[in-house]
């Protein structure tokens, strides 16, 4: 607050005052006047007895311990000893007869001024914290009472360093902290001092081994196997680098004596517990049995793909070759090679809707059905196919039926408008290697067995001869074509017998 000059010259005025009562009552204390300092509380008076040469009372401020300042009433410094001048970083002549804050930092003098506000009638005490010349904090417990010696009244300030108790339960709450933060980890956590040896260790680093790891050395702890280091690298060496200073990160190991898990990913780190000083290490160990199990699915589904891609090209161009040599014209092997990858190419959508698992035999006929036969027609049939089957079968059942329907389409049941088509199951065979159902077609122009036998009956006859009891046979009635199948036991992944039967409908 800015003074007018009058305010200024007052204040001045009788700051010289209370300069000239303290020079009074250091001289009444010189020429042995005072026989005690008193120093007054809400509780009780403190007396400290004065006695010797003149420099006594100065002698007994010198002697205390901790930084002391004698302040009046206004918070003027009438007198500091060695310890508060080293902690100001200030001489007794900058300070003496200024107000103590201005001796402080903007934080510390609102402290001080906060300080001196509450002990007016009783003592008080704060924390401050000082800057040390190598940049560290000091932490401070800055005790005010009122103070009068003499006729002068004012306060008596003291500081005690606390920097070690502060330090002590800064470490203690990090301790806490931590010990925390290690306890609710998801993954392993361990912690070794400088030695390597276990000081801690969470719940799911105790798992790992099924005991407790404390006591042990990292390495004796936790045996582990590095595959990718070629034996060169141990346990122990992981935890030296990190006390060495040097972080290690993301290193793939194998527990190989551990009970249940035994992929981890470990990473270790240098523990600074204070400055740069390292007192330890912290190793983490995460598992990786699910990416490990997951990296191992999606080898296999690589290798299906790679298989299934080289039989289905393989596949293409077998009835490629096959469609060229049954056709006798460029048109008529268009059309048909292009119905066959088309009935394929269906089943195979299919299978990918579906991850290649849980076709319905009856899904597979429907797909071949829906170009050739008009919605609701009620025209086929199909009773007992609710069965799932593998994608070999799949494939093979989705291109006969294409071969039956087409041929139904140009000859048989479908060529007409009254033609049906049933197909049903006949349940397991009499040897149980085999489910059986069977097509049959009525309603048509009358059947009779073509004299040349073309790829399609090849096709009919061979799809599902991957298996010593997979089959399908043909039959040529007057009345319409029987055809009857064979689908081997070890391609059927479900059967749910259901009865009663499904109309199909395409478009």
């Amino acid at each position: 607050m800015t003074l007018q000059a009058d305010d200024r010259d007052a204040t001045i005025a009788e700051l010289r005052i209370r300069l000239a009562e303290a020079e009074d009552t250091l001289a009444a204390i010189r020429n042995g006047e005072v026989d005690a300092l008193v120093i007054r509380s809400a509780e009780d008076d403190q007396v400290f007895m004065i006695e010797g040469d003149g420099q006594s009372y100065r002698t007994f401020m010198e002697a205390m311990d901790t930084g002391a300042s004698a302040l009046d009433e206004r918070g003027n410094v009438l007198y500091a000893n060695r310890t508060a001048l080293a902690l100001l970083e200030r001489s007794l002549e900058a300070i003496q007869g200024r107000p103590l804050r201005d001796a402080l930092d903007a934080a510390n003098a609102g402290r001080i001024d906060e300080l001196l506000q509450h002990s007016s009638a009783q003592r008080h005490s704060l924390q401050l914290t000082f800057e040390n010349g190598s940049g560290e904090d000091r932490h401070y417990l800055a005790s005010s009472t009122p103070l009068r010696v003499g006729t002068v009244s004012g306060h008596a300030v003291t500081f005690t360093d606390v920097t070690e108790r502060v330090r002590a339960e800064a470490t203690e709450q990090s301790e806490r902290a931590a010990r925390a933060v290690i306890a609710s980890a998801n993954e392993a956590v361990v912690v070794c001092d400088r030695d390597g040896v276990v000081t801690h260790a969470n719940a799911a680093a105790q798992a790992v081994y099924q005991r407790s790891p404390i006591g042990l050395r990292f390495g004796e702890a936790f045996p582990l196997v590095f595959p990718s280091a070629t034996g060169l690298l141990q346990a122990d060496d992981l935890v030296d680098m990190a006390v060495s200073g040097s972080a290690v990160q993301g290193i793939e190991a194998v527990a190989t004596d551990a009970p249940d898990v035994k992929d981890f990913l470990i990473s270790a780190a240098p523990l600074r517990v204070a400055g740069d000083h390292v007192s330890g290490c912290v190793v983490t160990m995460v598992d990786l049995s699910q990416r490990k199990a997951a990296e191992q699915h999606q080898l296999l589904l690589m290798a299906e793909l790679d298989h299934r891609v080289k039989n289905t090209l393989a596949l293409v161009m077998s009835i490629s070759a096959r469609t060229l040599h049954s056709e006798d014209t460029l048109e008529g092997f268009h059309r048909a090679f292009t119905g066959r990858i088309q009935a394929l190419a269906a089943t195979h959508n299919l299978l990918a809707d579906r991850s290649w698992s849980n076709l319905m035999l009856k899904d597979v006929i429907s797909s071949e059905f829906a170009p050739f036969v008009e919605q609701s027609t009620g025209r086929v049939t199909i009773e007992g196919l609710d069965i799932s089957v593998a994608p070999r079968a799949a494939i093979a059942v989705g291109l006969i039926i294409h071969e039956l329907t087409t041929n139904a389409v140009k000859y048989g049941a479908f060529s007409n408008d009254t033609g049906t088509v049933s197909i049903r199951s006949l349940g397991r065979s009499a040897d149980d290697h085999a489910l059986e159902f069977v097509w049959v077609e009525s309603g048509g122009p009358p059947v009779s067995e073509p004299t040349r036998k073309g790829f399609g009956r090849t096709v009919i006859a061979r799809s599902l001869q991957y298996s010593p009891h997979g089959r399908c046979d043909l039959d040529f009635r007057p009345t319409g074509v029987v055809c009857r199948f064979s689908i081997p036991t070890e391609d059927l992944v479900g059967e749910r017998k259901l009865f009663g039967s499904t109309a199909v409908t395409g478009r």
